[in-house]
């Protein structure tokens, strides 16, 4: 058995079913040979997102595996991997390299030596009986400690290399969660329970630790409410009276106001990392902090109480503090916190409903939005955003519901993410109706992954059709294009939600005006075509691509 081989096997005991890939590497051959189905993209950052989006959804149960030629294999895969890394996504790298004997000799490309800065642990096999050892260490730091891309390059000489009968031994690492300390624990409950307006700031974290039922928990026992990260959104049902919504740089009225007005915060499953693609906290907060990794305390905030630990012990343990501090039942309706949550709501609503249900032509992005949130079967379906407007516009809206429901990405944030991480999240879940609201600058960044979505039939359904209108002088109904699994939708009207409307939860009027008026103020005839919006609710299995008009320059 060669080192090929080996790893194969090895990849076979860890329970990989699938791996995604570029071609060349006779790894993809081996790993075929064990029975693992190998899924083609169009180009190896799309086949780097497709493991992305597979690592989000199994929550470091199973995770994302990736195999692609060396040279300029590995140089593709660039962004998708610096995504991964910015988001905290586990997934496996698995790139040809260049011989040893030509390892240092320029221009030759190692993966592991170049992408040291966007990953969590990497390692070369530079020898034969290596294979187990290398592979051991790679699972453990997939499983444990911050979550990352972790890479393991293969030269191309040691690939064909005979392992050794004894080195071929093999036992999968297991997880090994950090359990909070005991007095960080108490020095939290009690910052929490004597603050005036404390505020839970829910991170991913919650979710790869499967932590939300733990998390509302503890939220109904302190009447505390609770904000969504972009990553962590989903990770607290958004119906929840206590539920403030989640952000990217938008979100809702209620969340923006909690976090200006909260005297206490309390991060967890978060790395509290700051970036324009998040919402700010206002200095002058006492501030608690949950996180896996003990690198992410105090990094970007000064920290009052730093709890390093998995999220779901950690909140398990809060529980139990609070129940011995103030009795089983905890502050359980005893409070005003969810009325006043609802009178944010109501407020912030009345503001943007009418622009929802707009039947303005060309249809606006937001009553897209409208639609898909009245219509969509939410417990049932996944929905993502692209980058830039798309992102922002749909954050604030979209109803999230059970963990997973909604996939939020992009601390860094490249264009096009959406579809490939939306195929590897229906190939975790092939029974949920899939949705990616993108705008067209991602579309042409990775439409071309549609062929890979209809090509790998098994976990993704037909096509489906629906209605397309003509603009603004004619109803009449026209089919709209569709590729197999993939239905794309164009509302190319819409302008840019920076633009169209204020900063969600902003207090600046929103702009009345008729559409056609806005768009003439901002320079545009508005001389597009207007395809109307369709989500079919009980269509479950489709992955459909709804975009915007334009994504944001910034992204």
């Amino acid at each position: 058995m060669n080192v090929n081989e080996a790893v194969a096997r090895i990849l076979k005991l860890e329970g990989v079913e699938w791996i995604s890939c570029f071609p060349s590497n006779l790894l993809i051959e081996a790993v075929a040979n064990e029975g693992i189905r190998t899924i083609m993209f169009r180009h190896e950052r799309g086949a780097i997102m497709a493991a992305d989006g597979f690592s989000r959804m199994n929550d470091r149960e199973k995770f994302g595996v990736v195999i692609t030629q060396g040279g300029p294999g590995s140089e593709n895969s660039m962004g998708g991997i610096a995504q991964a890394f910015g988001d905290n996504i586990p997934i496996l790298y698995l790139p040809g390299g260049p011989a040893l004997n030509q390892y240092a000799v320029r221009p030759n490309f190692s993966p592991v030596r170049t992408f040291q800065t966007v990953s969590k642990y990497g390692e070369v096999i530079v020898q034969a009986d290596q294979v187990a050892s290398v592979m051991r260490r790679a699972f453990h730091n997939l499983r444990n400690g911050r979550p990352g891309p972790v890479i393991v390059e293969i030269p191309s000489d040691v690939s064909g290399h005979e392992v050794p009968e004894a080195a071929l031994n093999y036992n999968p690492p297991k997880r090994a969660p950090q359990s909070p300390a005991p007095s960080d624990i108490k020095d939290a409950v009690n910052l929490l329970l004597n603050a005036n307006k404390p505020v839970i700031w829910s991170g991913m974290g919650v979710l790869m630790s499967k932590a939300s039922p733990d998390l509302q928990e503890l939220a109904e026992l302190t009447e505390i409410p609770v904000y969504s990260t972009m990553p962590g959104k989903s990770s607290f049902d958004d119906r929840h009276p206590l539920a403030l919504g989640a952000g990217s740089s938008a979100t809702s009225l209620p969340a923006r106001t909690w976090l200006r007005e909260s005297d206490v915060l309390f991060a967890v499953g978060s790395s509290m990392t700051r970036t324009s693609y998040g919402q700010p906290i206002p200095s002058g907060k006492v501030i608690i902090h949950n996180t896996e990794s003990i690198e992410d305390l105090n990094k970007d905030f000064s920290v009052d109480v730093g709890i390093p630990g998995d999220a779901k012990l950690t909140l398990q343990a809060m529980i139990e503090e609070v129940k011995a501090q103030i009795g089983e039942s905890g502050r359980r309706d005893q409070t005003k916190v969810a009325a006043e949550i609802a009178k944010l709501k109501e407020a912030w609503m009345a503001d943007w409903t009418q622009i929802l249900n707009s039947d303005e032509t060309p249809i606006n992005t937001y009553r897209v939005i409208g639609e898909l949130e009245r219509n969509l079967d939410k417990v049932n379906s996944i929905v993502t955003h692209d980058a830039g407007a798309p992102r922002d516009t749909i954050m604030p809206f979209y109803t999230s519901t059970v963990p997973h429901s909604y996939i939020g990405w992009g601390k860094t944030t490249h264009l096009g993410y959406g579809i490939p991480l939306m195929i590897g999240a229906k190939l975790a879940n092939p029974d949920k109706f899939c949705l990616n609201f993108m705008g067209d600058g991602a579309f042409g960044m990775s439409g071309l992954d549609i062929e890979t979505s209809v090509r790998e039939s098994a976990p993704l359904k037909p096509s489906v059709h629906s209605p397309r209108f003509r603009r603004a002088a004619s109803s009449t109904p026209a089919p709209r294009p569709s590729w197999g699994g993939c239905v794309a939708r164009r509302s190319a009207g819409s302008t840019p939600a920076s633009r169209s409307a204020p900063r969600i939860g902003s207090s600046r009027p929103v702009d009345r005006r008729p559409y056609r008026s806005r768009l003439k103020a901002s320079g545009s005839d508005g001389a597009h075509s207007a395809p109307a919006p369709s989500c079919h609710a009980r269509a479950s299995g489709t992955c459909r691509s709804v975009s915007s008009h334009r994504d944001a320059a910034s992204a």
